[in-house]
């Protein structure tokens, strides 16, 4: 009896999991996420293609916080297999994709970008503290020490003395975005710790100090421009008063066009974010659900590419499109993590 319960249950479970692949098949790698990390999955994507019998893989940018909400929605040919992300996954994030059964993800740090605000190069480039981007683009601003009022500033004169007196015209990312997320938590977080009393409030009440440093202005100075960033280098060389939010690869694309404005006095370039020294910088991954492994047909096969040393190495082909690399040590612990295809915990967030 208990032999027939045992066999029974198990028939069931094995049933219950081949049901997810039952009837339908897909025969090439479905990956989504990010606009930053896009142009290098593209690269990869096409030398996978040209260089294997495997189909090649087909990529949507769909942000960072999209392509979360699409990869974690379950196990199965309907979802994705990959999600590109410019930011690390967030603990509720992964907790939603383990209660949706996808229950083992294997974390892939790729290398470094630079989050730009970049003009037209028919302008001059501009000089911009952390500081003047949280004044120019904070929903509300300091109004004296401990007080606030709703933004009032309109030209970049008004935030600081020392900027020309060109309105407040910034095109950038949606909240879905996770370059969005980097340049609120770097770029206007870090400006608006240079008040004290700011600074102090993160201690005292830690979601009041994160709705101020992080909320973006809904005035019409910020234009949420959506996830095609070529699109905001086009905006940019039409309006030369214009400003735009992107990553460092699309600055190091179009430097015909456009210019990246110095932060804190430093200019975004290669050698600056690999150093350190550029202090709007962060780490970008890609997701891979370990369920598909072996199911997907060229899983193993593109993941062996975008980890080998020609293509993210530090002479890789992926720096020539503006990908800073890891050091080798780092490159060596999440080519092993992919290899084994190790699983992130929830305690590793």
């Amino acid at each position: 009896m208990k032999k027939t319960l045992i066999a029974g249950l198990t028939l069931i479970l094995t049933m219950g999991f081949s049901s997810v692949w039952a009837g339908s098949s897909r025969d090439y790698i479905s990956i989504v996420g990010s606009s930053t990390v896009y142009p290098f999955a593209t690269v990869v994507a096409e030398q996978f293609g040209k260089t294997t019998s495997f189909k090649t893989p087909k990529i949507e940018s769909t942000g960072s916080g999209g392509g979360h909400k699409l990869f974690g929605a379950g196990v199965g040919v309907e979802h994705p297999d990959i999600t590109n992300s410019s930011r690390r996954i967030k603990k509720s994030e992964l907790e939603k994709d383990i209660a949706n059964g996808v229950s083992e993800i294997v974390e892939v740090k790729i290398g470094y970008d630079g989050i730009v605000v970049a003009n037209s190069k028919k302008a001059s480039p501009f000089r911009l503290s952390r500081k003047d981007l949280f004044l120019a683009l904070a929903k509300d601003v300091p109004a004296g020490e401990g007080k606030t009022q709703p933004n009032p500033y309109k030209t970049w004169k008004d935030v600081n003395p020392s900027l020309p007196a060109i309105k407040i015209e910034v095109l950038g990312p949606p909240p879905t975005s996770g370059t969005r997320d980097a340049f609120v938590e770097l770029a206007m977080e870090g400006g608006a710790k240079k008040f004290g009393w700011i600074k102090a409030l993160k201690k005292k009440n830690k979601k009041a100090y994160k709705g101020l440093c992080h909320t973006i202005r809904e005035d019409g100075a910020y234009i949420e421009a959506g996830e095609n960033d070529n699109l905001i280098v086009q905006k940019l060389d039409a309006n030369p008063d214009a400003m735009g939010i992107f990553g460092f690869s699309f600055l190091d694309q179009n430097t015909d066009k456009i210019q990246g404005s110095y932060i804190d006095g430093v200019k975004p370039t290669f050698e600056a974010i690999a150093d350190g020294s550029y202090p709007v910088s962060r780490p970008l991954f890609f997701y891979v659900k370990k369920a598909h492994v072996g199911t997907i047909p060229g899983m193993k096969e593109y993941l062996a590419e975008f980890t080998s040393e020609k293509a993210w190495g530090d002479e890789g082909y992926l720096t020539d499109r503006g990908l800073i690399p890891m050091p080798a040590a780092e490159r060596k612990q999440y080519s092993d993590a992919v290899k084994n295809l190790i699983p992130l915990k929830i305690t590793d967030l």
